[in-house]
């Protein structure tokens, strides 16, 4: 896809309430999987035990750990958007997230972006999204989050 290239805040702020991008399905493989679980610490059997997982689980396949799938954001984001006046961007917080659907591994996710709020604030901007994680061929989405993230000048 596609950059969406905002170049000042005042493009942004005609945006707010409206879908602003979707990212590119990205295949959840038991590789990532698994490389999150080092990255963490979190090697739960349903994770990372395939045979395990297919056999015990009630998924019937390993699945992406929930904060890996949260995690994906900042992938898609910076896939999806370019921020024309800004020169960094932070992460500032959650106020909402839910894990709403397993994504077992080989499954592919993408994520659809909303731009709920924007203020103005000292050197810059504070963006509140509203995210939807969807899981190819899925009913209901993977993943639905409020996140907040912040752009200096």
């Amino acid at each position: 896809m596609a950059k969406v290239r905002f170049n000042d805040y005042d493009e942004l702020e005609a945006a707010v309430g409206r879908e602003v991008a979707v990212s590119d399905w990205l295949e959840i493989t038991q590789e990532r999987v698994n490389l999150f679980a080092d990255a963490t610490g979190d090697h739960q059997w349903i994770h990372v035990d395939v045979e395990r997982a297919q056999r015990e689980s009630p998924f019937k396949a390993p699945v992406a750990h929930g904060y890996l799938t949260l995690s994906l954001l900042a992938k898609f984001v910076t896939e999806c958007f370019e921020f024309g006046p800004a020169r960094l961007g932070v992460n500032y917080g959650l106020n909402r997230v839910r894990f709403t659907d397993p994504v077992p591994v080989g499954s592919r996710v993408r994520a659809r972006f909303v731009l709920g709020k924007l203020e103005r604030i000292p050197g810059g901007i504070q963006m509140t999204w509203n995210v939807t994680m969807e899981r190819e061929g899925a009913a209901k989405p993977a993943m639905v989050a409020e996140t907040i993230s912040r752009r200096y000048d």
